[in-house]
């Protein structure tokens, strides 16, 4: 037999010693009632986001659509292994009394499917700065051949990840004091989860909001020198995704890093209901975040908004391969079109006195 300390499951002996020592669970059932609402309402709605984006990258053939793709396939993997086995099956259903193999195993997966979900939105925000920043590179090396053969090194990554979870302590169980091993993990999982993408968002989406700065002032002086009435810079609908996405993603996911982080060093979720409390609603928060991209989605973009029409209204779309054939004749027959006009344009179009007089 082995003795996992400080584990996940703790044994039999350990629980009845420490279930008066536990700390009560102020919300009773309120987290299973909001899990359970979160997972019938985002799954679907995840779904839908992954149809739409789909209809979109087919039609557009953007490296961007597939960035949306992969993070809206990470939010689901997060919504099943994290809200559906961890927090409804093991803990309100079984009650965590299962095999301590298949909890360090799930917790494994979870973590892994959590950092995907957050890690999906690197390259995207990469891609949106080389976009506005350098635009000539970004049209070389932004297809959607090269942005796949990206996330899924990106999964891959997060896929291992995960393993060093397999001995996360529980947190609403464990009464020991954290040790070194505890100490390392949680810091491990605030820096992947929180503390470096944040810092990547932060510094490439300052870069880019500078960057379109600077095109409106230069804008503003050309349209000054010409005399012309200066027109307010735009933000583009992709960025203003970027930035709403990261910017949430920020705001919901800071609460849980700093109860993790006071569980660490101040108090014990286990010992103090307070901390319970506020754990408790961390991660409440935290799993929000799966569920609210569909609609930033739609407030920012209208070409999602007409393709989530389209899927909801049952509107057939073009296979990848008939799609890519209609917009070469239609690009073919435009350019045909604009070369038999410019043929009738110098058909029609008299000739100049001067150059009547040498062809004369």
């Amino acid at each position: 037999m082995i003795d996992w300390h400080n584990g996940t499951a703790p044994g039999q002996r350990e629980d009845e010693r420490s279930a008066q020592e536990r700390s009560e669970c102020v919300l009773a059932y309120i987290p299973v009632i909001y899990y359970s609402a979160l997972l019938c309402v985002g799954v679907p709605v995840n779904i839908l986001t992954l149809v739409a984006l789909y209809r979109l990258a087919v039609r557009t053939q953007k490296a961007l659509y597939v960035y949306l793709l992969s993070l809206t396939g990470s939010d689901i993997l997060s919504q099943l292994f994290i809200i559906f086995v961890g927090f409804l099956l093991e803990t309100a259903v079984f009650h965590r009394d299962v095999p301590v193999l298949l909890l360090r195993s799930v917790s494994m997966m979870e973590f892994s499917a959590n950092h995907a979900s957050i890690w999906a939105t690197v390259p995207l925000t990469v891609d949106r700065y080389v976009a506005l920043c350098h635009p000539l590179l970004h049209r070389q090396i932004s297809y959607p051949a090269r942005a796949r053969r990206i996330i899924a090194v990106v999964f891959t990554l997060a896929l291992a990840s995960g393993v060093p979870f397999f001995w996360w302590s529980d947190m609403w169980r464990v009464s020991n004091a954290p040790n070194n091993l505890d100490t390392a993990l949680v810091w491990t999982h605030v820096t992947i989860i929180y503390f470096l993408p944040c810092c990547i968002f932060l510094v490439l989406n300052s870069l880019i909001i500078l960057r379109l700065r600077k095109r409106q002032r230069q804008q503003m002086c050309q349209d000054e020198s010409g005399q012309q009435l200066a027109l307010p810079g735009k933000l583009g609908k992709s960025t203003a995704m970027l930035l709403a996405v990261t910017s949430v993603f920020a705001i919901l996911w800071a609460p849980r890093t700093g109860v993790v982080l006071y569980h660490l060093y101040v108090s014990s979720v286990h010992n103090d209901w307070r901390v319970h409390l506020a754990y408790d609603l961390a991660n409440m928060l935290a799993m929000l975040n799966t569920a609210v991209n569909f609609f930033l989605y739609c407030f920012v973009s209208k070409p999602f908004r007409a393709a989530v029409r389209d899927v909801l209204l049952f509107r057939g779309t073009l296979h990848p391969r008939r799609a890519l054939h209609h917009q070469r004749n239609a690009a073919n027959a435009s350019t045909s079109s604009i070369s038999s006009t410019k043929r009738s344009q110098r058909e029609i179009t008299p000739l100049s006195p001067k150059r009547a007089d040498i062809k004369m």
